[in-house]
């Protein structure tokens, strides 16, 4: 999993994301970039994440994530985005399906709403009809850091209310709140992780553990690019006590299935 930007907006984008989260970056941000980066690191390619941060970049934003996977074939297969506070929403959802995106992306603490908020169940309907996972931002977050708007509880609480709707966790459920992933959340049936920014903020042993109790077959290689780099993602994963073929499940066989990849 990665983030890109149009190569009109990628360098400001980076400096005022940097700058919230305190964070370097790792590559320029736009896609020769990121593609440049995973030749150097190793990695074949990437699911690519998109955010609609208000209801009029919705359209905008999935109209070039259809262009860029087409750019770009069996390198970045992406996911659009819907804002909650679009009137049009629901029908975005069904124009993400039809034009061959690969999922939906949702950051709470970025659109401003919390993930059990009522207003957001008509979308998590039509998104569970549409057959698409939806990703969220999970945990902790620079840009409200004392307000956790996805908590571990409350994934689990719209998995069990949404029990057809697909739903990935990122950062094994919870950035920086594992102890609440493993108690609250690891195990539910609908839900993966993805292994996003755990090479930084969650011990080998946690992330262990964490893995065999929610099952390898529903967690996902994660690497947050250009917050971090992919080839350090991974060699974290490969030094994680993991078998082989829990690791080949990991790194890209889970995710060819739950997103419709064609590899």
């Amino acid at each position: 999993m990665c983030i890109c930007f149009q190569k009109k907006i990628a360098g400001r984008t980076l400096e005022h994301l940097s700058q919230i989260a305190k964070s370097p970056y790792h590559t320029d941000g736009t896609a020769p970039g990121t593609i440049c980066s995973f030749d150097e690191w190793g990695i074949d390619g990437g699911v690519v994440m998109h955010i609609a941060t208000k209801p009029s970049q919705q359209k905008t934003i999935n109209t070039w994530a259809v262009s860029l996977q087409a750019e770009y074939p069996g390198r970045l297969f992406c996911c659009g985005s819907v804002h909650p506070d679009a009137e049009d929403a629901l029908e975005e959802i069904a124009s993400i399906r039809k034009n061959g995106l690969h999922g939906i992306k949702l950051h709470p603490d970025y659109q401003n709403f919390m993930v059990e908020d009522p207003k957001m169940y008509p979308i998590y309907e039509a998104i569970a009809a549409s057959g698409l996972p939806v990703v969220f931002h999970t945990g902790w977050d620079p840009l409200s850091p004392n307000c956790i708007h996805a908590s571990a509880k409350g994934i689990r609480n719209v998995a069990k209310q949404f029990p057809t709707l697909k739903i990935v966790a990122a950062h094994m459920g919870g950035m920086r709140r594992y102890e609440d992933s493993e108690e609250e959340l690891a195990g539910t049936e609908n839900v993966w992780f993805d292994t996003a920014m755990s090479f930084l903020y969650c011990n080998p042993e946690q992330f262990l553990r964490l893995c065999q109790k929610h099952g390898t077959d529903r967690i996902l290689f994660g690497s947050d690019c250009p917050w971090s780099r992919s080839c350090d993602e991974k060699d974290f994963l490969l030094r994680s006590g993991l078998k082989d073929g829990e690791l080949e499940d990991i790194l890209w066989k889970n995710a060819a299935e739950l997103f419709s990849l064609p590899i």
